[in-house]
């Protein structure tokens, strides 16, 4: 909201919370509506649904039969049917169906984004994410649903393919039933490899993707200050007459330009909106996540293929 307030097009709000409603509206101005009455308004054209997982498909499906462009939060439904329902419809309706993939829009993943694409590191070997920290715990999704899909998006962005298998783990700790850490193992078709962590009850914070590609590796660290934030090891590793040699070098930091993450990702909702082009994270990339998410999610089973 402080976003798209400040962005001069927040137009109206809607929180079940009368005490978040009177403050909301004392912080922004702005009406304090029904979503009925929002859906109804001819005025607003797009809306943007953050609320619990579960509620995203009926909210999305209502807004977009509405006729509105619809941003809503991660994960983009709980299954596959009703995620493809929202692709369809977003479809069928030519309206725009984002899905907030937060770090897709972070400047220091498009910036690496933009070096993978150049060939700047090489052919990409291996991919490795960490998300840990201590909290915030849900009740009502496990570590992995709350966590991983921002990690599996950015990998999948980067190997621009989905894998063909994923395996999983996860352990349970403070709630059965609702694991507190978990991993996802990939393997996609053309060899690469990658992995995730996630926890949150790890008691330091860690938010760090590391790369690793034929010619150099790259670390997107989202604990270090800007600066730092994105760096780039040009280490050499091959095998000479049948020993292995490490040639080493020193970070180098890659330079971009600094800017709000969610900010961005408002800011291209709207030119979305406006220009009509699919946007990174639109409803059909948020399947693939989901796909990989359902997988990981069946605890140290293997998974083989899509559904």
């Amino acid at each position: 909201m402080r976003n798209f307030f400040e962005l001069g097009v927040l137009g109206a709000i809607s929180d079940p919370d009368p005490a978040v409603q009177k403050r909301m509206h004392e912080a922004y101005g702005v009406s304090c509506l029904t979503v009925d009455e929002i859906l109804a308004d001819s005025n607003i054209d797009a809306v943007v649904i953050a609320v619990p997982a579960q509620m995203h498909h009926c909210l999305a499906l209502k807004a977009l039969e509405a006729g509105k462009h619809v941003f809503v939060e991660k994960p983009i439904t709980l299954t596959m049917e009703d995620a493809r329902e929202l692709c369809d419809t977003a479809g069928a309706r030519s309206r725009t169906l984002m899905v907030g993939h937060l770090l897709q829009y972070h400047p220091a993943f498009l910036k690496l984004k933009e070096m993978v694409r150049a060939g700047e590191l090489g052919k990409l070997r291996y991919l490795f994410s960490r998300r840990l920290s201590i909290g915030k715990i849900r009740t009502h999704e496990n570590v992995l649903w709350s966590f991983a899909p921002h990690d599996i998006s950015m990998i999948l962005a980067l190997t621009g393919q989905e894998p063909d298998r994923v395996s999983g783990f996860a352990n349970s700790v403070l709630q059965p039933g609702i694991s507190d850490f978990a991993s996802v193992q990939m393997a996609f078709p053309d060899g690469v490899r990658a992995h995730i962590e996630v926890s949150w009850l790890n008691p330091v914070k860690e938010q760090r993707l590391v790369v690793i590609g034929e010619k150099a590796s790259a670390v997107f660290d989202d604990q270090a200050g800007w600066p730092q934030k994105l760096q780039l090891y040009r280490h050499r590793a091959e095998i000479v007459d049948g020993m292995p040699v490490l040639e080493k070098a020193e970070a180098e930091a890659v330079q971009f330009e600094p800017a709000e993450p969610l900010r961005n990702q408002c800011t291209h909702f709207l030119d979305f909106c406006r220009s009509g082009e699919t946007p990174y994270t639109d409803g059909r990339e948020a399947m693939s996540v989901l796909r990989v998410l359902r997988a990981g999610d069946a605890a140290g089973a293997g998974w083989t293929g899509a559904s």
